[in-house]
Formats: C-alpha cells, structure tokens, sequence
C-alpha cells in the first residue's frame, strides 16, 4: 500500500541522531522529496551545511547535493552552484533535469568568466580556478564527445579557450573538413579578442596540413586573417615547384583567391617572394609576365615612352640555361604574378558585365522624362552610372546629348565623373576614353569638366592605380583651380587606396594646407585613403591638428572622413583617438569618433562598440552626431544581418528624423543584397515618413536590401519598384524623395543587374573597397558629387571559369533550380498610343425615320446582325479559352533546371544549386562550383580542341544598322592658323 508523505518534518528530525547510517538514510530521502518539500527542507539548510563541512561524516557529497538543490529552488545559484561542485560525482551532468541544466549552465558562465580574464590578464594576476569547476566542464565536454555532439563542444571550447578540446572535436568528429569549416567560421564571426583568434587560426593551419589531402585553399585564407604573407606565399611556391600539373592550377585558383580576399598591401608582400623565388628573377613591375587577359593592359601615360612588352614565348638570352622543368615552373609563376597584379580579375569581371548587360534604358528614359530640376538632373546622371556600372556602355549619355548639356557648374562635374562609374575596371584605355575631359596644356576647357575627367579616372583605377598614380600626380602637381584640385585629390585617393605613399600624401597635404575649402575638402578624404588602415600616428595628427584649426566646415567634414579611414580595421587600437574625439566640443569631430568605430570594428560586431554607438544616438545633443552613431551600427553588424533589425527596431520609431534616417542607413547596410524580411518591414512605414529626406534614405536603403533580387526571391521586390516610379512620377512629390527614389532605381538595377552590393567577399573576409565606398557614400548628404563612390562597393556575382591557359573555355553549368526563379526581371514595356475613341454622330431627327422605314423594309437583316455578333463573340470566347490553355501549358512545362553558359550570372542564393555536368564532363573544377566567382578548371581531355568564349569589345551595344548614322561630315574649309596664340 502506496503512503502519500505530507511533510518532512520526520525525515528532517533524523538528521540530529548520532548515528551515521540513519543521518546517510535521512540525506537519501531528503534528496527524493527536496523538489516538493524545499520551502520546509530549507529552514534546517544549516544542519545539512554542518554534514557538509563535517570531515568525519563519510557522505559529504550527498549533503552537498541535498543543500544545492535547495539553494537552486530559493533561486541562490551561486551557493547552489558552491554545493554542487561539491558534489562530486554525485553530480550527474548526464542528467537532463532542469536543475542539472540550469546548474551546468551557471557552471559554464562562471568557468567562461574567470578563463577569458585569465587569458586577457598577465600570468602574474592569474585567478586560480577551483579543480571541481573544472572537472564538471570536463564531464560536459565527456558527455558531448559521447553524444557525437561536435558543433556543441566546439562552441563551449571556444567559449572557455580550451583548445585541446577545440582540436579532440575537431579531429574525432565524422568529418573533419566539414569541422574545420564550421570552426573557421565561428572563430571569424564570435571572437571578439583578435590574439584568441589568431592563436585558433594557427591551430586550424596545422589541422588543414594534417589532412590526408591538404586543403591549401582554406590554409590561404587563414594565412590571410592572420596577415601572414610570407607563409602564403611559401604554400604558392611548394604548389608551383611541385611539378604536378593539379597543384600548379591549385596555386593559380589561391592567386585568384587572395586577389578577391586579401588587401593590397598583403597581395603586394606575396608578389615580392613569388617574384624572388622565380627561376629567372622577375621585374619588379611585372613586365616579365605576359598578360593572358582578354583586354590588353594599361596605356601608355602621354609624353612617356613605355618599352615594347617582351614576350615570354621567346626564350631570352639567359633561358638556354634553363631545364624544361625550369621553364614550366618560370612560365607559371609568372602567370601566377599576373593573377595577383589584378589584370585577369578586373579583365574578366568586365568581360562578364559587358556580355551579359541586361540594363533596362526604358527605365532612364521614364525617368528623364519625368524629371522638372537640376538635382533630379544630377540623380539621374548618377542612376545611370549605377545601371550601367562597369559595362562600358555609355548609350543612354549619348542619345541624350542636349539634355546632359543642361549640366552646369559642379552638376557638370558630377556628370563627367560619371563615365568613371561607367568604364570602372576599363584600365587598359582610360587615358584615351577621358582623354577630351582631362586638363591640356591649351586653355578653353571646362574646369569642371577636367575635374570631373581626373575623379573618372580615379574610378576607373580603384583600388588597383599603379599605372595611372603617377599622372594623376603630377596633374594635381600641374592644377591652378579648385575644380581640378577637388577632381585630382579625389581621383589620388581612389587610385593609391591604401598605398601609404609619402609623395602622395605629401602633396595631398600640401592641397589641404591652401584653406581652399572645396580642394581641402576632397584633400581630407584623399589623405585617409592612401593612407587606409595604416594607423600612421603622423596623419592622424596632421589631419587632427588642422581640424582643430581651420575655418571651413567643408575641410572639417572631409578630415573627419579620412580620420576614420584610417583606423580601418584596427579594432582596440582606435580606442584612445575614439575616446578623444568623442570628448571634442566641434561636432563633426564627434561624428568622426562615430564613423571612426565604424571602421575600425567593421564587421566585427562588438559588443562594447555597438553598446558605444547606442549611447551617442540617445544622449549626444547634435543631430548630425546621433544619425552618423545611428548609420555607423550597419558597418559593425553586416557580417550578422538578422541581427540589424532588432537593434535598431525602436531608433527606426525615434521622435528625431535624423535618427530614423539613421536607422534607415544602417538596415541598407547590414542588411544590403539580403532581401532581409524584417529589414524590409521596418523601411516600409520610413517610406511613408512625414519627413523628406527620412523618405529619402529609406529609398535608397530598400534598394540595397533588394538588389539583384526578383519577384520570386522576395515578395517586396514588385511594390518598392512601383514605390521608387510613383515617387519620381508624382509633381507633387518633394525633391529630396525623388532623388532618393531616382538613386535607389540604378541602385536596384545596378551592373547591367548583374553586381550586388556585398561587405564581405565569398571566403569571410572583409571587402575593403565595400566598405570604403558606403561610408564615403554616406556624405552625399553634403555634397552630391560623393554619390559616385557607391560603385566601390558593387561586386559583380559572376561564375567565370577558366582553364590551364587562363582563357574562357566554352562550357555549362547546371542550375538546379527553375529558370524564372533567378532569371533576370522582365524589361518595361512601352505604351503604345491610345487609339482616340469615336466621338457618337449626331443623329437628327429626319435620319432616324429614314432608318426606321429601310428597317420596316428589310426585317430579316437585325435577326442576322444578332446571330453574326453571336458567333462572333462565341468565336472570340473560344480563343480566349484556347490562349489560356496554352498560357498553362507553357507554365506546365518549365523545366526544373537551367543550364548555365561560360561566363553567367550566378546570384548568392542560386550557388548552393549550382553543379558541373558529371556525365562525360571534360572539366572538373578545383574547387566546388558552389563558391562560385572564378573557377580554374582541370581539363581530363588535354589532347582535344576546346573551343573558347568570344572576347568582346568594350563599349556597350552597337547599333544594328550603322550604314543609318548618317554621311560622314566633310572636312573643314581650308583656314590660317595665326602666329600669335
């Protein structure tokens, strides 16, 4: 018979006998009845401690777990957690009670809490860490190893920097590789401690080497996060020396790699050794390699004399020298130099976006049309850029030649910058290309034409200007006006990123030192992209120290910028500059410390600097300040975008239009090519804001969550497009708002649709130009001109693949998925003409008797007109039936799969659908086609003729017809040039 016990009193009374066996069987009870009765167990918790403490008393442990669980009900979980350390291995963490969960949970937080300050503190002010604690986190890591919980135990390693457990997970799981990536990626994205994470990336370098198959791709990448050029370069070396062919195609894959993922200065460090290493020594600048790229390399600056590119088919005078082994392994390594020096990337993304431009000019044309001012005028120019960014195509400039004449002033400067945007990565003729716009020695021109000519130009070369630095120098060296000095600063910066050069430098100091407000302006932005991410003590106290003396806010803002340039990437470095800016009385100062954390904790998403920024958008008292804290939370979380939202959900609700803007920024930010639902439910009410230029930046930042996307990858794509043409269309509508809506068209479309608008490449790491070109986006808002930046940051989403030989060869990938899912949007259709509607005749009296006498004369006639229509109309029902039933036959009989040709747009969700025809394939990629980007490909039939893609020539579409242009003009009159000009 089953007794019911009511309380505890009696058990509880045994615990004062003298007897160990009833005090042992009173502890056993009590542990079975504490989760009911504790309210009364805990009023004897002091005889229970006592048994605890009593070194005589045999069954401590049970005491202990007796008192733990009855400080866990009193919610006292630090004594709880004290107790059932004490425990012993009484304490069972294979239990999956709620006790147990909640006590190893607050174990794990303690152990977490006192390694992380023993790892970040000298060993002399080390906590010395109980060997119970440790021994339940051990069991935990036991019981995740036994339950083939990898991915677990991987998380609670790197939280408590065990890395002998991170490596046991790793190698005992069932697949390694697919281990080392998750870890990989953990360790990039949850780590804020950057000498935790580099100590976890050295470790991951030795486990991809220890692979029965070494991943040297993945080994590359860490080398790059850990800024370790030379071990890079060493794997390159041992890959091309090896001598087998597969290792040689490996090493070009990891050149195209590092291109796409490394910054320049590591690029250039790799080049040096690969260069040394050579066989026969290679230039310095490359020259002894020849360029395989479609589109030749770069011309010629005037007035100077280049030397005729020697070819490295014909052997030189050392070569005879040379065995045939040496001669491979020189023929590759300088293939593999001119992969690294960017010809082949730039030459083959540009091929890919003038092959595939699918640009929708009834789209510019609309717009045109509807625009009525000069800033609309100047949106429109810059939407065009946007839509045919790196397409070369520069019809629509050309077939509206007297409606961009209306340019004037610095409009006209804008719109000449524009064809930068145009032909960005057109390197091989851009001096030709600009070469009516750029300064001559004659006078007559536009300065702001010329100034505009020198900013295309710097466009054109971002990121990658070494062959154009130096006449950009000198022209800046050369200008007398503060058109081309603003165009040449601006153009310097943009062609020596991050080149840390002191001429450079030098001279843009020199602009800025003139107190020319425009020139000091673009000198200040200049100065901070030279010198990127270098953290150069002395910039930062030039430009600080001129910030705090001159006049002009305009210099002030562009200092501000280069400021925060230049602690890019720095992370804890930037916090003595942050916090001293911060503390400035001058707000621009102010929201130079914001964009400063910006940059420096870009991608990172640190707690602390999040925590900072939110601070500033709720307490600073300048509106500027709080909505560049408010845009400035975009750059730290866009590596997490789901996060975005949730952050600046209340900023997006705020009283103050500038922080809803602010919000607004930082969600196109986080958030940009996503099509992120919540990002989009919270811009949404922002367009419809009573304030204009909130409207505005919501605009703009739909369009760069929506980018590249269609109907079918995300329900708001259809809505926010007739958003963007009602705005621009409406009279009525503010001018701020159709700028907005004018930008987020070529934004949306950008590429010739065929770029997306991505802050990290497709390993992980960090796309410096992306990020670059949104923040200095973001000071349109001062000056219009700036807009152009933005193109920095579109990456083409191409699959271009490649064989030995670096060429294109003819071939098709595999898309798994129906063609209209990620097809490209349907183009406008363009009205046509109403037909005018008949207007009723007027019937008199005396036609309508005469009607009704014929009608009484021929009464069979009306019975046959009503039949006739009858038929009619039946016929007309009969083929409307039919049209639909072939509407659905056509739906029916969409194929589940596309077929891909060499090169093609591939967007970022289509690439886990994406694969290479298995049945009789001829080549077999190195790396999975998933990754998409640039794919070297290994040819299994090297005997047979490949046929290979058609090389294009820049410039955009032809007319079909040309003979219709029009006669050649004759010639000019015969006329006297005079002595005297």
């Amino acid at each position: 018979m089953k007794i019911n016990v009511t309380s505890a009193a009696g058990v509880l009374a045994l615990l004062e006998e003298s007897e160990p066996s009833i005090k042992l069987f009173s502890l056993k009870k009590l542990n079975t009845l504490v989760n009911v009765f504790w309210p009364e167990i805990s009023e004897s918790i002091d005889k229970i401690e006592v048994l605890y403490e009593d070194k005589s008393f045999g069954y401590c442990e049970l005491a202990a777990l007796v008192a733990s669980k009855v400080y866990y009900h009193l919610g006292s979980y630090e004594d709880s957690l004290t107790f059932a350390l004490g425990a012993g291995s009484l304490f069972d963490v294979n239990d999956t009670g709620e006790y147990v969960e909640t006590i190893i949970a607050k174990c794990i937080d303690h152990y977490i809490k006192l390694r992380v300050e023993n790892c970040e503190t000298d060993e002399q002010y080390h906590t010395a860490i109980d060997h119970r604690l440790e021994s339940v986190v051990d069991r935990m890591f036991d019981r995740c190893f036994a339950d083939k919980q990898f991915t677990q135990a991987i998380g609670i390693a790197i939280e408590t920097r065990r890395l002998d457990k991170l490596e046991k997970a790793i190698v005992e799981a069932d697949d390694t590789a697919q281990m080392l990536s998750y870890c990989l990626k953990v360790c990039m994205s949850l780590i804020p401690s950057r000498t935790f994470r580099n100590t976890i990336l050295q470790m991951l370098v030795r486990l991809y080497l220890g692979l029965q198959t070494p991943d040297y791709i993945s080994v590359c990448q860490c080398y790059i996060f850990l800024d370790d050029a030379q071990s890079c370069a060493d794997v390159l070396e041992q890959l091309v020396k090896s001598g087998d062919q597969d290792s040689v195609l490996m090493a070009y894959q990891i050149g195209f790699d590092l291109y796409d993922s490394a910054t320049q200065k590591f690029i250039q460090k790799v080049q040096a050794s690969i260069r040394a290493c050579a066989p026969i020594p290679l230039g310095t600048g490359g020259s002894g390699a020849k360029t395989d790229a479609p589109i030749v390399t770069s011309s010629p600056v005037p007035g100077e004399t280049v030397p005729e590119p020697v070819s490295t088919d014909e052997e030189s005078v050392e070569q005879p020298s040379l065995t045939d082994k040496d001669k491979a392994i020189q023929a590759s390594l300088e293939k593999l130099d001119t992969i690294l020096n960017g010809e082949h990337s730039i030459n083959l993304h540009l091929q890919f976006l003038i092959k595939n431009n699918k640009t929708d000019m009834l789209i510019l044309k609309n717009t045109k049309d509807a625009v009525r001012n000069s800033i609309c005028h100047s949106a429109t120019v810059i939407a065009n850029a946007y839509m045919h960014c790196g397409t070369t195509s520069d019809q629509f400039l050309r077939d509206n030649l007297e409606w961009l004449a209306k340019s004037t002033n610095w409009a006209k400067f804008t719109a000449t910058a524009s064809l930068g945007v145009v032909h960005k990565g057109h390197e091989s003729d851009s001096l030709n290309l600009m070469a009516q716009y750029l300064p001559r020695d004659s006078t007559g021109g536009s300065p702001y034409s010329e100034g505009g000519g020198l900013y295309a130009l710097g466009l054109i070369h971002a990121n990658h200007g070494a062959n154009i630095t130096d006449y950009l120098l000198n022209q800046l060296k050369d200008a007398t006006d503060e058109q081309n000095r603003h165009g040449g600063c601006l153009a310097l910066g943009l062609a020596a990123m991050g080149t840390a050069r002191s001429d450079v430098y030098e001279q843009l100091k020199s602009n800025l030192y003139l107190d020319d407000a425009v020139a000091g302006e673009a000198a200040g932005i200049a100065m901070g992209l030279v010198m990127l991410g270098t953290k150069s003590a002395g910039a930062i106290e030039d430009m600080v120290t001129y910030a705090k003396e001159s006049q002009h806010e305009k210099i002030l803002r562009g200092l501000a910028v280069g400021i925060a340039l230049t602690m890019y990437g720095r992370e804890e470095e930037a916090d003595p500059l942050i916090d001293s800016l911060q503390r400035d009385k001058d707000p621009i100062l102010r929201w130079s410390a914001m964009y400063t954390i910006a940059m420096a904790y870009a991608g990172t998403g640190n707690n602390q600097a999040i925590r900072r920024l939110l601070h500033v958008a709720v307490s600073d008292v300048n509106d500027d300040v709080r909505r560049t804290a408010v845009t400035s939370l975009g750059f730290l979380l866009f590596r997490n975008p789901e996060q975005c939202p949730s952050v600046v959900s209340l900023l997006s609700e705020s009283y103050n239009s500038h922080v809803r803007y602010g919000a607004a920024m930082a969600l196109g930010i986080a958030c940009a090519g996503t099509a992120h639902k919540e990002a989009m439910l919270l811009l949404e009410p922002l367009i419809n804001d009573p304030v204009n230029y909130v409207r505005q930046a919501a605009l703009i930042a739909s369009a760069l969550v929506l980018i590249q996307h269609t109907e079918h990858t995300s329900s708001k794509v259809k809505s926010t497009r007739e958003t963007y043409t009602k705005v621009i269309g409406d009279k009525h509508e503010d001018v701020m708002a159709k700028f907005g809506a004018i930008l987020a068209q070529g934004i949306i479309d950008a590429g010739g649709r065929n770029v997306t608008v991505a802050l990290q490449s497709r390993t992980g790491h960090m796309n410096m130009e992306a990020v670059v070109g949104l923040l200095v986006f973001q000071q349109f808002w001062y000056w219009f001109p700036l807009s152009h930046f933005l193109s920095l940051a579109f990456s083409p989403t191409a699959i271009i693949c490649l064989n030995s030989d670096l060429k294109m060869p003819e071939l098709e990938v595999t898309s798994n998925a129906k063609p209209s899912l990620f097809g490209y949007p349907a183009k406008l259709e363009e009205r046509k003409d109403k037909t005018r509607e008949k207007v009723e005749t007027a019937i008199l009296s005396i036609t309508a008797k005469h009607k009704k006498k014929k009608g009484e004369k021929t009464p069979a006639t009306d019975t046959e007109t009503n039949k006739a229509e009858k038929m009619d109309t039946s016929e007309k029902k009969d083929g409307a039936k039919d049209a639909k039933t072939e509407e659905k036959k056509v739906k029916e009989k969409e194929p589940s799969f596309e077929l891909l040709s060499n090169p093609s747009r591939v967007m970022r969700q289509q690439l886990k659908v994406l694969s290479m025809p298995t049945d009789k394939a001829r080549y077999v990629s190195i790396k999975p086609v998933s990754t998409g980007g640039i794919l070297i490909l290994k040819d299994t039939k090297p005997g047979e003729e490949e046929k290979l893609v058609e090389v294009v020539k820049a410039g955009g579409p032809k007319k079909e017809v040309e003979e219709d242009e029009g006669v050649e003009p004759d010639a000019p009159e015969p006329f006297e040039w005079p002595e005297d000009i």
